[in-house]
C-alpha cells in the first residue's frame, strides 16, 4: 500500500472526470489520494470519490493556451510537491502528451516512484514506462496504469464513472419533474453544433411534449440565450459543476457534443445523446458504459485530425445531423431505459 499517492491529469474537465476509476483505484490502495490538475480541470477532480486533496496548477506542456514558463511558478509547484511527502505518482495524459515534463517536476521534488504510459524514451524519469493499445477508451487507459502500478479496483466497483454524493440541492432552481439538458458548449469550436441548429433541435424537442433545460458555463451565456431562444429553461451562468451534475442526474437524458456534461451524464447514469465530431475517435472520449446514441458523421474529412476548428466548410459533420434524429434518440433511449 502506498501511504501518499498523486495523481497527476492536467487538462480539462472531462479528461479528470474520465480518471475517476484510475482515481478510485489508487485509493484503494493508499492511505490517501491528493489529484495534481490544471485550473480547466480542478473542479472535476473535487467531486471524484476517492480524492483528498487537489493542487491545481497551469502546466504550460499540457494546457490548450499555454503561458509561456516561469522559472518562479515551476519553482513554486516543484516545492508544493516536495512538501506533500508523496510516495507514488502516476502521471495519466491522453495519446498526444508526453509524461515527461511532468515527471521530471516530479524527480525534482524527490518522488521517489513515478508512472506513466509513454512512448519516448523516459530515461531515468520513470520507474514505470507502459504500452497500451491505441483504441482504448480513455477511463481504460488511466485504469490500466494504476493496474500496472500494482492497484486495483475495490470488490463491487465496476469501473463505471462516478462521482461522490450527495450532489447538491438543486430546488431553488425551479425545475419541471420531468426534462431534457441540451448542453451546447464545448471548449473546442470543432466540437460544436451551430447555435441555430441547436435552436431547432430545442424547437422539435419542445414541440414533442419535452420540457428542455439549457445549460452551460457564465462565459456560455450569449451562447445559452441563443439556443433557449424562449423555448427553454435557461441555466446558462447558473450553476456550478455539483449543481449542472444534478440538474443533468435529473434529467430523461442530455444531449451535448463531446464535452465535460456528456462525461458528468455517464458517471451519474443519465443517457446521452451524443453530438459527437469524430476530430478525435468516439471509441477513445465518447460517452463511457451509459446508453447513448451517437450522432454525427464519423468518416467525414475531419476524422481524428484533432483539429479545434473545423477544417471542413459547413461543418458538415454536425450540421448535417437533423433536429428530428435528435428527437427520435431521445425517445429511443427514454424507451430503452424505461423501468431500469
Amino acid at each position: 500500500m502506498s501511504a501518499k499517492t498523486l495523481i497527476v491529469r492536467q487538462d480539462n474537465l472531462g479528461d479528470v472526470l474520465l480518471a475517476g476509476p484510475c482515481i478510485r483505484a489508487a485509493a484503494a490502495g493508499s492511505d490517501s489520494v491528493t489529484v495534481l490538475a490544471g485550473p480547466r480541470g480542478a473542479a472535476a477532480a473535487a467531486l471524484l470519490p476517492g480524492v483528498d486533496e487537489v493542487i491545481s496548477w497551469r502546466a504550460p506542456w499540457i494546457d490548450p493556451e499555454p503561458q509561456p514558463l516561469d522559472p518562479n511558478d515551476f519553482e513554486a509547484i516543484r516545492a508544493r510537491i516536495a512538501e506533500g511527502g508523496f510516495d507514488t505518482a502516476l502521471i495519466l495524459t491522453s495519446f498526444h502528451q508526453s509524461p515527461l515534463p511532468t515527471a521530471l517536476m516530479l524527480r525534482l521534488a524527490h518522488v521517489p516512484w513515478v508512472g506513466a504510459i509513454s512512448t519516448d524514451y523516459p530515461g531515468s524519469l520513470l520507474d514505470l514506462r507502459l504500452h497500451v493499445p491505441e483504441a482504448l477508451p480513455e477511463p481504460e487507459r488511466a485504469l490500466h496504469l494504476a493496474e500496472a502500478a500494482g492497484f486495483a479496483l475495490p470488490e463491487g466497483d465496476d469501473g463505471r464513472l462516478a462521482l461522490a454524493r450527495p450532489l447538491p440541492d438543486i430546488g431553488h432552481l425551479g425545475l419541471p419533474a420531468s426534462y431534457v439538458v441540451v448542453h451546447p458548449g464545448a471548449s473546442a469550436p470543432a466540437r460544436r453544433m451551430s447555435p441555430p441548429r441547436l435552436a431547432a433541435i430545442v424547437d422539435t424537442l419542445a414541440a414533442a411534449g419535452r420540457d428542455v433545460v439549457v445549460t452551460g458555463s457564465p462565459d456560455e451565456r450569449p451562447l445559452t440565450v441563443r439556443v433557449a431562444h424562449g423555448r427553454a429553461i435557461d441555466l446558462g451562468g447558473r450553476t456550478d459543476l455539483p449543481e449542472l451534475a444534478a440538474v443533468i442526474d435529473r434529467a430523461d437524458a442530455l444531449v451535448a457534443p463531446n464535452t465535460a456534461a456528456a462525461h458528468v451524464a455517464a458517471a451519474v447514469g443519465t443517457p446521452v445523446v451524443s453530438l459527437f465530431a469524430p476530430v478525435v475517435p468516439a471509441v477513445k472520449w465518447g460517452p463511457y458504459r451509459v446508453p447513448h446514441v451517437l450522432l454525427g458523421d464519423q468518416h467525414a474529412a475531419c476524422r481524428d485530425t484533432r483539429a479545434r476548428h473545423c477544417p471542413v466548410p459547413r461543418h458538415p459533420c454536425l450540421e448535417t445531423v437533423s433536429p428530428m434524429d435528435v428527437a427520435e434518440a431521445v425517445d429511443s433511449l427514454a424507451a430503452a431505459t424505461a423501468g431500469i
